[in-house]
């Protein structure tokens, strides 16, 4: 096949395409960050009063999971019509069901006004917020990976997975700034409510950015070769579960450890932190905010190291980190110390980080470019309904169960063995040119 290079093409300048894709998955991540930290520290008061603290806060990490379970529904959906119309379109559409679905819940009566119909509602909108993050992740990456080079796509397409922490970040700062400012009791009533709403600000905000971009050139060039064809193209998901069927299991297993160490570290250590250990809300957020801080400085870094040393190398370090620090994670915040307890979650996105960075631009060279937004998106949020969806659940019971956070450190490990061993398995892929990475090593080329 003849080599074609990634920058020679025409479309938005990268630097654009970088700050549009990053300040869009800001605000997506803002959106459902905002819900699972509310999950860990309001949602059991407001909406399950009736149970005692620990199963309240159960059960609102049981409407935080559910979410999840909608997210493998939007990767099917919007890969498909943003493998077939375009990555843009989408990306627009991802970002108004998300922000929509995040004003609304701030909009929400308790369960002590209308009773039941409360956390249906709550559990309706969370599934709406999984449905527009399954289409969006996919999307932004690519976005960005498509625009870009080869040599330095590591660390350019990096730059979207920072709307991570950057949304966790403004996330944990908003609750932190309520709980600062408000008593318990106005912050119970209407306090936790102001966050949600903001989010109609911050989606204008990324409506306004993300349509100032164009479409991937790639995927334009592709389209372009697909309708020049004769032959019938398959839908997405059937070219991918042909011909990729093996790298959409390389990148679920590779999502495991980084998906259940980040929830566990970040979403249920919050409600460790002040149910468990008893520190103050205040002090557990801040401890979330200097760690989510320091992650988005560290992403853009590693990124740029697994343009030098290869994608493999530098998530490995991260899955095996992040198996042997959660036996140390959990030591340290029960100390009840401020400094340990940023020390602990500030280690354990480090080697999160090392995972997460390089993940964007790994998943985008195992698929060809046509089936590229389906195959990326379903290895990243299938994998996200055994992963990060249950995470939290899981590590809630475990401590109830056995009163202690020995077995959840297990969970975390055997997490990371997973993803060694699916990374391992995987082909290193830095380097190679999108346009070339096409299913004919599989047996059958697609435009």
């Amino acid at each position: 096949m003849a080599h074609s290079p990634d920058v020679a093409r025409p479309g938005s300048p990268l630097w654009k395409v970088v700050g549009a894709s990053l300040i869009g998955t800001t605000v997506e991540w803002y959106d459902y960050f905002l819900y699972g930290t509310a999950a860990a520290l309001v949602f059991g008061k407001v909406f399950f009063p009736d149970s005692d603290p620990l199963t309240g806060t159960l059960l609102s990490f049981l409407t935080y999971a559910i979410g999840f379970a909608a997210r493998p529904l939007g990767a099917l959906v919007f890969g498909h019509f943003g493998d077939r119309i375009g990555r843009k379109r989408l990306l627009v559409l991802s970002l108004l069901l998300m922000g929509g679905a995040t004003t609304l819940i701030g909009c929400l009566p308790t369960y002590r006004q209308i009773g039941v119909a409360a956390p249906v509602l709550l559990t309706a909108l969370r599934l709406v917020q999984g449905f527009a993050l399954g289409g969006e992740w996919g999307g932004a990456v690519l976005l960005v990976s498509e625009h870009g080079d080869r040599a330095r796509r590591g660390f350019w397409a990096s730059w979207p997975q920072g709307g991570a922490p950057a949304g966790n970040l403004l996330a944990a700062g908003v609750l932190s700034l309520m709980t600062a400012t408000l008593s318990d009791e106005a912050f119970l009533s209407w306090g936790w409510r102001v966050p949600f709403l903001l989010s109609a600000v911050l989606v204008a905000v990324g409506l306004w950015i993300r349509l100032a971009v164009d479409e991937s050139p790639l995927f334009q060039q592709a389209l372009r070769a697909a309708k020049e064809r004769t032959s019938v193209e398959q839908p997405p998901l059937v070219a991918v579960l042909r011909n990729h069927w093996r790298d959409v299991l390389v990148a679920m297993g590779a999502r495991m450890a980084e998906n259940i160490s980040y929830y566990v570290m970040t979403t249920f250590v919050l409600a460790y932190a002040v149910g468990h250990v008893h520190l103050p809300k205040q002090t557990a957020l801040n401890a979330v905010l200097i760690a989510s801080a320091v992650q988005f400085a560290l992403i853009p870094l590693f990124g740029a190291l697994s343009d030098r040393v290869g994608r493999k190398p530098v998530y490995l370090v991260g899955a095996v980190g992040v198996g042997v620090w959660a036996f140390v994670f959990f030591g340290m915040v029960d100390t009840k110390s401020f400094g340990a307890l940023v020390a602990a979650i500030t280690i354990g996105l480090v080697f999160h980080s090392a995972m997460y960075a390089p993940q964007a631009a790994f998943f985008s060279e195992l698929f060809a470019t046509r089936m590229r937004y389906s195959g990326a998106s379903i290895g990243a949020q299938f994998s996200s309904v055994a992963a990060g969806a249950p995470a939290p659940l899981i590590a809630t019971a475990l401590l109830k169960d056995y009163g202690s956070s020995t077995p959840i450190a297990v969970y975390v490990a055997i997490a990371a063995a997973i993803t060694v061993l699916a990374v391992l398995c995987s082909r290193e892929t830095r380097g190679e040119d999108l346009a070339d990475t096409e299913p004919a090593r599989e047996g059958v080329p697609v435009g």
